[in-house]
């Protein structure tokens, strides 16, 4: 069940390039930027399912919109990040760290900051 007044939005990161362009560590609890052109409003509270390279599960997280990408800039797409609440939140923040071990403070650019 979405939460109150959220929508539900899928995302998938088919690669760990992709991972690690979406994903936040410096956000407390983890954040996850989802390329997207819905439109959001930052504090929204939202229910995105979320996928990981090579996994077939699928994390439905939740969590409060904290950043807005309004439109694509150059190589940055367009979309929204949120950061990670709840267990579900966690399982894929622990599982995301863990893939992207080594890497997370990397200069490859990202679709964030």
């Amino acid at each position: 069940m979405p939460p109150r007044g959220g929508a539900i939005i899928q995302t998938n990161m088919p690669d760990q390039a992709s991972l690690q362009a979406c994903y936040m560590p410096f956000v407390l609890g983890g954040g996850l930027f989802v390329p997207s052109k819905q439109e959001v409003t930052l504090g929204q509270e939202l229910l995105v399912i979320a996928s990981l390279p090579e996994q077939s599960q699928k994390y439905p997280v939740t969590g409060k919109v904290i950043w807005i990408s309004p439109r694509q800039q150059g190589s940055k797409p367009q979309g929204f990040a949120i950061q990670l609440g709840g267990e579900k939140g966690l399982a894929f923040k622990n599982e995301a760290e863990k893939m992207l071990a080594g890497h997370l403070t990397s200069d490859k650019p990202t679709y964030t900051l």
